[in-house]
Formats: structure tokens, C-alpha cells, sequence
């Protein structure tokens, strides 16, 4: 293939998306609109799931030295603390949020990139495209109003909210803006009681305050301030208006000041029902956007990439079939997306929920449920985005043995000593077993589609193969296993 895949956004999920087809030897352009990477800290927290799956792509000690570690956040109302979620969770290398702006991603991105000789086409927009069989036409203006045409086999949008690759396949963003209005401030605190490696959130009468740490006496600050009609509003704070608030719903003398970023925003909940079409695929706020309560959108963003990645490279290569693998992209992500938002909206209703009976229960509630160890790792889990799965997937076979390891569907647990299942030049499936004659017989038969050589296994009785993702595909014999990388090589 000489033509290039087109990336339309460079954001973190396009220089994600990027990145990862870049190590695959895939040719790719990257273009975006504006002149330069965003100075904003915007998205604050790279996940653990997402540092995991950065780890093919050894990048991720530059994004630790970059950031800070957050170990948790404490949820309190005016009478004290109600309840702690630790983000401590186990089986990971990283048991921490990795605070860090946005700025700094996409500058660490930029410069991976840049390292691989990829530069972001800047000041280049999409003006219009027509899909074909074979990818899709595109025309892209750049700096100085030229037009240039192009044909690319895959396009992919990864260009935000107002996505000009969605609006170009007529794809309806369906979902609501929410009446309320929020506040942000990425400003400087003094007299912080709250240990700076957690968050602080605060619920109030008047409504949810949210400390978030950023930088060694930097944090964000968000607020919501009541609801209107006008889905137009946004009210931009001052630095006085943002004390305020901090003063009325977290007392201790807490001090802002030099503000680096006051914005307001109002919360969107949209998501596309398809998140491809034909060739033409979306990811990130392309296809989902909801709630910020979570920190989850830009890391659902990217894994939407790493989803993406492996498998159009593994077609665009010729080791896999299309129809057996691509249609799982929109199946897999959509059923996250559509639990994202359900998950963030819930946690947007209870910060946000008015009343002093209401406020009252939701409380005392909250306070007994978060004491429960089971519900704290749960919930742990959920945030970390550990927990995510594809047991509906057409990728995943259920059933089978799996004591002692995970279910199909399930996310494979990285193993010490071990390299990261999926890192290297190529996407190749793992597979954890004894090393028998059968299995031999898969590798030789399958090394397009294999790591080299079987992983030690979790149970003799028992392979696991084990997607470039770090996903379990199946769990049972040799010949189940062999069937089924017979079908996706079609």
C-alpha cells in the first residue's frame, strides 16, 4: 500500500491513533486545523489501563516523569468526609492516576512521533470527502488556501465535538446538553488541606466543587453554579467569582491565585450510534462525548485508538480478513461509550443532586456503600478502566476453562518479567500455554498472526490466546484456537 492513511486531528486520540500505526510500519498523514498543539490543561489524567496499553509503544516513563501520581480522591459534605476510592488497584504496574495537562501529552506524543520522523500537517483542514470502496476521496486546504485532492484507502476521524468527518457521513451525535453550567480554573492554591497526591470532592448545598491536583501547588478547580434554558450559556469566571465558590463549599482558608486557565462549559451527552462507515472510522469526541466527572474521555478516546490500530493494520497488511475483524471496532467501543456515559452522567446526577433531604440520603448512602471493600475495588476498577471488557465482542469466544486466569473478553493482566503482550513492529496474538506438538504445529502454521513462541502458561490444562490489546480472545484447546485464527485470517 503507498497511499497514506488519513488521520483528521491531531489531539491526543489522533496522535494516539497515529503513533500506533506508525510503529506498525503503516504510512500515515496526520493533519489538524489549528496552528499549533493546544497550551490548555483540558484532559488532566492518563488512566491506568491507558499507561498499560502505552507501554507498547515505550513511551510511557516519558508521561511518568511528566506527570504527577494521584493515589485517590476523598468525597466530603459540609459535616466531614463521607468516603475514599483509591485508585491503588491491583495487578498493574501502575497503580496511580497519572495527572498530567493535556499540553504535555500532546507534546510527549508530538515528540514520539517526531522521533519517527512524523510530523502533524498543521493549519491543514478537511473541507469536504467522498467514501468509496476504496477508502474515500478527500479535498484539504492548507495555510495558504490551496486545495489538494487526495485518495486515501482509510479515513480516520479523530477531530473532535465538532467532528467534520462525522458531519461528513451524516452521522447524527444524538444526546442532550445538560442544563447545568460549570466552572473551570486551573489556578494556583495555597493552605490545600487535602494530601496533594488526591482529589478533593466536595458536595455542597449549593453544589459539587472538585479539587484536582496538577502540578506541585497547581490544581483545577471545577464547579457547577446552577441550571438555565439557555444552551447557549457559558459564563467565563473571574479569579474573585472562582474564590468564592471555594470559600463557601471547601472552608479552610484556601487561597487561588495566578490563574493559568478560567473557562466555563457546559456538559454534552452525545455519541454517534455507528462508530464507522465503510472505510471511514471515528473515535475520541468524534463519536462520544459526556460528563468530565470520571476523567474518563480522553482515555476512552485513545483506547478507541488502540482498539482501531492493531486491526486495520492487520488488514492493511494482508495477515487478516476484513470482514472477520474490523466490524468489532464499532461493536467493542460503542458498548464502552455507552457505558462511559452512563457512568459519568450518574456520577454528574449525584454530585450535582439538590434538595437537603435528597442531599441527605444520597450521603448517608454513599457513606455506607463506600466502606464496603467489595463496592471500593469495583468502583477502583471502573475508574481505572481495568475493568473494561468485550465479553459480546465477535472477537471473543466464550466459554472454555479459565481457572486461575481471566474469562474471555477480560483484559490479560500484564505479568512481570514479561514484555507487554501486543509491543513490537507488528500486531501478533499471544498465546499462554504448555508447549506441545499441537501448539508448536499453531506457530508454524500462524506466524504471521504470533508472537514467536508460547508464554508460560497460567494453567496446563488450559491456552489462553490473548489479543495485540491485551484482550482474551479465547480460553480452551489447541484446536479451538487454531479454528480460530483460521477465521480471522480468513
Amino acid at each position: 500500500m503507498t497511499e497514506p492513511v488519513l488521520i483528521v486531528g491531531a489531539g491526543p486520540v489522533g496522535l494516539t491513533m497515529a503513533a500506533e500505526l506508525a510503529r506498525y510500519g503503516v504510512p500515515i498523514r496526520i493533519i489538524d486545523r489549528a496552528a499549533a498543539r493546544t497550551d490548555k490543561s483540558k484532559a488532566l489524567v492518563l488512566w491506568p489501563r491507558s499507561l498499560e496499553l502505552m507501554d507498547r509503544l515505550g513511551c510511557t516513563g516519558a508521561f511518568i516523569a511528566a506527570g504527577m501520581r494521584a493515589t485517590g480522591g476523598t468525597i466530603r459534605a459540609e459535616k466531614g468526609a463521607i468516603g475514599h476510592v483509591s485508585f491503588a488497584a491491583e495487578g498493574t504496574a501502575y497503580p496511580f492516576a497519572l495527572m498530567i495537562p493535556q499540553s504535555e501529552t500532546e507534546r510527549l506524543f508530538e515528540d514520539h512521533l517526531a522521533a519517527q520522523g512524523i510530523q502533524v500537517e498543521r493549519q491543514v483542514e478537511l473541507l469536504r470527502f467522498t467514501p468509496d470502496a476504496d477508502g474515500a476521496q478527500a479535498t484539504l486546504r492548507h495555510p495558504d488556501g490551496r486545495e489538494e485532492t487526495l485518495h486515501t484507502p482509510w479515513l480516520l476521524g479523530c477531530d473532535g465535538a465538532h467532528s467534520a468527518v462525522r458531519r461528513g457521513l451524516g452521522m447524527a451525535f444524538e444526546g442532550e446538553t445538560l442544563p447545568s453550567e460549570w466552572v473551570l480554573a486551573d489556578v494556583h492554591l495555597a493552605n490545600v488541606a487535602t494530601p496533594p497526591d488526591e482529589l478533593a470532592i466536595h458536595w455542597h448545598a449549593d453544589g459539587a466543587l472538585v479539587l484536582f491536583p496538577i502540578s506541585p501547588g497547581r490544581w483545577r478547580v471545577i464547579a457547577d453554579i446552577g441550571e438555565t434554558d439557555d444552551t447557549t450559556a457559558r459564563h467565563e469566571p473571574t479569579l474573585a467569582e472562582v474564590q468564592a465558590l471555594i470559600d463557601r463549599r471547601a472552608p479552610g482558608g484556601i487561597v487561588a491565585s495566578d490563574p493559568v486557565w478560567l473557562s466555563g462549559f457546559r456538559i454534552n451527552e452525545r455519541k454517534v450510534r455507528d462508530y464507522s462507515a465503510g472505510r471511514v472510522f471515528l473515535a475520541g469526541d468524534a463519536a462520544h462525548i459526556h460528563s468530565p466527572a470520571g476523567g474518563q474521555g480522553m482515555n476512552t478516546g485513545m483506547q478507541d485508538a488502540f482498539n482501531l490500530a492493531w486491526k486495520l493494520a492487520l488488514v492493511i497488511t494482508g495477515k487478516a480478513a476484513a470482514p472477520a475483524l474490523l466490524p468489532s471496532y464499532s461493536i467493542e467501543r460503542s458498548a464502552v461509550g455507552d457505558m462511559v456515559l452512563a457512568n459519568a452522567g450518574r456520577m454528574t446526577a449525584a454530585a450535582t443532586l439538590r434538595g437537603d433531604i435528597r442531599q441527605g440520603v444520597r450521603n448517608f448512602i454513599a457513606s455506607l456503600v463506600l466502606q464496603v471493600p467489595a463496592v471500593q475495588r469495583k468502583i477502583g476498577q471502573a475508574m481505572t478502566e481495568l475493568a473494561i471488557a468485550y465479553p459480546a465482542s465477535p472477537l471473543t469466544v466464550s466459554g472454555g476453562a479459565h481457572t486461575s486466569g481471566p474469562a474471555a473478553g477480560e483484559r490479560m493482566p500484564p505479568r512481570a518479567g514479561e514484555p507487554p503482550i501486543g509491543a513490537g513492529p507488528a500486531p501478533r496474538f499471544a498465546i499462554l500455554a504448555e508447549n506441545t506438538p499441537d501448539i508448536a504445529t499453531l506457530f508454524a502454521r500462524h506466524a504471521a498472526l504470533l508472537e514467536a513462541t508460547p508464554r508460560p502458561p497460567i494453567n496446563p490444562k488450559a491456552a489462553w490466546l490473548v489479543r495485540p490489546d491485551g484482550y482474551v480472545a479465547l480460553v480452551g484447546e489447541s484446536a479451538a484456537v487454531g479454528a480460530y485464527l483460521e477465521r480471522l485470517g480468513g
